[in-house]
């Protein structure tokens, strides 16, 4: 099958590249990019004012399943995840049973196959039911498939354990993603402060997160190894990162679009759709997280996609579970916030969402060109709209975007050069 897109304009990360082009896809495999390519194809569409991106990857986002189907399946995710122009997600392991074993692995893998709209590249554990008292065999499940290794939603504890994951993780060739929280620090529905204290509910301490992920950047920097810091939200984070990638340690971070466009203020008006972990913080914690992306202390964006379902969400801003859904948003509230703003260029947000994203998970993709398979995200840059709850794919409705003003929509997304969405 052969696919042709006319007339939009590509931008990539890798080769610079921010022009109008053609694009032929052959069986899968982009076979030329020039500025005029009049080929027969089985499927032309037209890219006049959209815009062509290396297909966007997401390294940290819940599936759900298997265990918490009421609120995402693999299916209702990955049809999600195309609808927000992602070709490539990775899910967490923390379902129920945790992915801590091959057999769980599989089945994860087995099902994302059978549904075939996206590829889905799971984490593994790091530890037994992701409880930090027994590792799982790193060994067994990288060989299985498992992208990298995480106890995402639950800190590892022990320093040890983590130091020897993370020492295990580099000699396999793979890497160990960190939620940093401190738990103790870490007790409470919102981050402490003014807004905590008015709401009379338990604040979360932003040394939290930043006192553990100085702990996997003294791990990394010791034994020259990798350390990956998962959804960074607070500015000591953000300086404590910047200055150990000068000094030349080998630490990789992400962060969410939430902490780059909403402030601990949203609970106000979103209440427990405004509660995540780590929480939103204050407006000068956005602004270091906003001048982290511009210096390149951070890496990639992520969505941290964390569907629940609306029964759960309603129990209040204390016994909530944390999260909102995130995959369809993610573009538009990066161009309305970051793009729109003048803090980035539309070819820094393909290096934070394409290539970038790519490098740290080892595979080859993030990039647009003759030769490579064409993952492809399309989209109107210049789209307005207010977002509403039955825009949403996703199983759950929980996001703090419904009702706010969005610019840019996924038109198509091109996975192994198919269209497996198409607005």
């Amino acid at each position: 099958m052969t696919v042709l897109l006319k007339n939009g304009k590509l931008i990539d990360y890798k080769t610079k590249t921010e022009d109008y082009f053609d694009i032929l896809i052959e069986d899968g495999i982009i076979k030329e990019i020039s500025k005029k390519i009049n080929t027969v194809a089985d499927n032309v569409i037209d890219c006049t004012n959209l815009f062509i991106i290396p297909g966007m990857i997401d390294i940290h986002c819940h599936l759900r399943e298997p265990g918490f189907e009421h609120k995402e399946t693999i299916e209702t995710g990955m049809k999600s995840a195309v609808k927000g122009g992602f070709t490539s997600i990775c899910p967490m392991p923390n379902t129920k049973p945790a992915c801590d074993s091959v057999l769980i692995l599989q089945k994860i893998q087995e099902e994302a196959k059978r549904v075939g709209i996206c590829n889905v590249l799971p984490y593994a554990a790091v530890t037994i039911g992701e409880k930090g008292e027994e590792p799982t065999d790193f060994e067994s499940l990288k060989n299985a498939g498992a992208i990298g290794f995480s106890d995402d939603g639950m800190p590892v504890v022990s320093a040890k354990m983590m130091r020897d994951a993370m020492i295990k993780a580099e000699k396999l060739n793979s890497f160990v993603a960190s939620h940093c929280e401190d738990k103790e620090l870490g007790k409470g529905a919102i981050n402490a402060g003014k807004i905590s204290e008015e709401l009379n509910v338990q604040g979360v301490y932003p040394e939290a997160e930043t006192l553990m992920a100085a702990r996997e950047v003294e791990i990394a920097e010791i034994n020259n190894i990798h350390a990956h810091i998962c959804h960074i939200s607070t500015k000591e984070t953000a300086r404590l990162i910047r200055d150990a990638k000068k000094r030349g340690v080998n630490v990789t971070c992400e962060t969410c679009p939430h902490y780059y466009s909403l402030t601990v203020d949203e609970v106000l008006v979103n209440g427990v759709n405004a509660k995540m972990n780590p929480p939103l913080r204050e407006k000068e914690d956005m602004e270091e997280i906003i001048r982290a992306i511009q210096d390149g202390t951070i890496d990639c964006i992520i969505t941290d996609h964390a569907p629940h379902a609306k029964q759960e969400k309603e129990q209040g801003l204390e016994k909530a579970p944390n999260g909102i859904v995130g995959f369809e948003t993610a573009l538009a509230v990066t161009i309305t916030n970051l793009i729109d703003k003048g803090y980035i260029s539309y070819l820094d947000m393909v290096k934070l969402t394409s290539y970038n994203p790519a490098k740290i998970l080892g595979i080859d993709k993030g990039v647009i060109e003759e030769g490579k398979i064409a993952d492809i995200t399309i989209f109107d840059p210049n789209k307005e709209y207010i977002y509403t709850e039955d825009m949403i794919v996703s199983k759950s409705k929980n996001t703090p975007y419904i009702g706010k003003k969005l610019k840019g929509q996924v038109k198509y997304t091109i996975v192994n050069g198919e269209i497996v969405y198409n607005d």
